[in-house]
């Protein structure tokens, strides 16, 4: 097999039903110069034939995981496995209009000073709403999908740089990807694709967001979305990538807004039954902060940015996390 331009990497963990309805997708894409890397976590029946068939136009590989080590570890080992010179991230449950990566490839190719890439996420149950147009980060520490929940019609329709992107549907060079060390595989699942994006801001890398490249995504079809595992995976990392990343000074001025917001979800969670989880992901970040800390050394000797830089693309208003939450639970 020649070398192709694109390796795509789905990663699936027991969710066979979306993997193939995002396989058939991948069968009619216009853009045809891509292979599949495969990664299957503790499924059922480990090491046997597994119940989708890949597209049969395009090279396959399949590598099952006898365990279940996360996201990271999963879609790491992916990457080390890869051969084309961009690397896609694709969801088992997103599933790709086709021209989809004939979208990715081309604007990509189109704008060299971007080094990453974000879909245009459909709410794969819901299509006229956003599911996401690249990822936020906010001072506070928290981030979120831009634009989700907001109607299809009026949100979403303009290429843009963003902060990073969603790893739900997301293209970065292989290289970039590898030198920056992947994903930190001590997150296991959730936020590791802001701290890529993150440390990828800090080398001085940008994203962009490509309203074209469109896919339907589902969202937490492993996982669930509100499940104690979402809230604990999700705080414990948020507050790694805050300590890991985050820049002096900017550390320092932001410390107070970040330790404020965990407070109050501490108080939101008790009240929605789930205090006891986001106040172990709270201790359990602490316990892993002095390795973090030397993360942090690693990450901030190699920044090539100036903190002004990083605020620009940052979200930067106090009630921004409010007005989101708001906009994302009770939607217009």
């Amino acid at each position: 097999m020649t070398q192709p331009l694109v390796t795509i990497l789905i990663l699936t963990w027991q969710n066979d039903a979306f993997l193939m309805r995002c396989l058939k997708a991948l069968e009619t894409q216009s853009f045809s110069d891509f292979e599949i890397v495969l990664i299957i976590n503790a499924q059922h029946n480990p090491g046997g034939e597994i119940s989708v068939s890949p597209p049969s136009r395009h090279h396959t590989l399949i590598k099952y995981i006898n365990s279940n080590p996360g996201f990271a570890v999963a879609n790491n080992i992916g990457a080390r496995l890869a051969k084309g010179k961009w690397l896609v991230l694709l969801n088992a449950d997103a599933f790709p209009e086709p021209d989809w990566l004939e979208k990715l490839v081309k604007k990509a190719e189109e704008n060299p000073e971007y080094a990453f890439f974000s879909s245009h996420q459909i709410q794969a149950d819901n299509p006229d709403r956003v599911d996401g147009a690249g990822d936020a980060y906010h001072i506070s520490g928290l981030a979120w999908r831009n634009g989700y929940n907001h109607p299809l019609e009026s949100y979403g329709h303009e290429t843009k740089e963003i902060f990073s992107a969603c790893a739900a549907a997301a293209l970065i060079s292989r290289d970039e990807f590898l030198q920056m060390g992947g994903f930190d595989e001590e997150y296991f699942s959730y936020f590791e694709d802001v701290d890529l994006g993150f440390r990828l801001r800090l080398a001085g890398k940008k994203c962009l967001y490509i309203p074209e490249a469109v896919v339907h995504h589902v969202g937490s079809a492993s996982t669930g979305k509100r499940s104690d595992f979402s809230v604990y995976y999700g705080y414990r990392n948020m507050i790694w990538t805050f300590f890991k990343n985050m820049p002096s000074p900017l550390i320092w001025f932001l410390l107070p807004i970040h330790i404020t917001t965990i407070i109050f979800f501490i108080f939101y969670l008790s009240l929605r039954g789930q205090g006891k989880v986001i106040l172990r992901a709270v201790f359990d970040a602490i316990k892993g902060m002095p390795k973090v800390l030397e993360k942090r050394r690693k990450v901030q000797n190699s920044i090539k940015i100036k903190p002004s830089e990083l605020l620009r693309v940052m979200s930067t208003g106090l009630l921004e996390p409010y007005t989101e939450f708001i906009h994302r639970n009770n939607p217009k």
